[in-house]
């Protein structure tokens, strides 16, 4: 655990180097691609949006919207975070417009992860009959602003559930319909299923 938690300090630092590099360098002749904008993503997001880390979301094929509208509550504070709002504010919209476009066009990062797959089969029920309108292709595609759920690590997925459940991260009105019916047991099931999903 201890070594989990200085890997996680060191790429936490980095990224906040990366940030302020960008934030307080002079304003270049040719400006960054957004190939280039996304390497301080990657210490913890992974080369590309490719998470290797089970307590970090993908971003590879996340929607522009999704990618921009969550940078955009990290750095106002509206979405709590222990290292994103800080990593947030070194960046300009620009900055958030060209990781959205480059994290938007990388192809679906497949994880192999421990499922139950008992549980996984439930959560696709669950998931045709409450969550399809939206989390669209088995939660391969995200409608408007909804994020891709397709094949993200479970424990991200259980943390980030968790903060909703609590309050402490804020749920969308749509969300909620279908999420504040469901039992425990079946919002586990749908984490497993789309978890599951390649």
């Amino acid at each position: 655990m201890k070594q989990r938690w200085s890997t996680w300090s060191l790429a936490a630092g980095a990224l906040a180097l990366s940030a302020s590099a960008f934030a307080t360098s002079p304003t270049p002749s040719n400006p960054p691609t957004p190939e280039m904008i996304s390497f301080a993503c990657a210490g913890c997001h992974g080369t590309n949006g490719g998470s290797a880390g089970n307590l970090m979301p993908s971003l590879a094929s996340q929607s522009k919207t999704t990618i921009v509208d969550a940078m955009k509550k990290f750095q106002s504070g509206e979405r709590t975070s222990s290292i994103m709002g800080r990593l947030a504010k070194g960046f300009t919209e620009s900055d958030f417009e060209a990781m959205g476009d480059f994290f938007s066009k990388q192809k679906l990062h497949a994880t192999n992860q421990k499922i139950d797959k008992a549980k996984a089969k439930k959560g696709a029920d669950l998931q045709e009959a409450n969550c399809s309108r939206c989390h669209l292709e088995d939660g391969k595609e995200g409608k408007d602003d909804t994020p891709v759920m397709a094949s993200q690590w479970l424990p991200y997925l259980q943390m980030q559930m968790e903060m909703y459940l609590t309050g402490e991260r804020k749920m969308p009105e749509k969300m909620a319909e279908k999420v504040k019916p469901l039992s425990k047991a079946e919002l586990e099931a749908l984490l497993h299923f789309y978890a599951s999903v390649k």
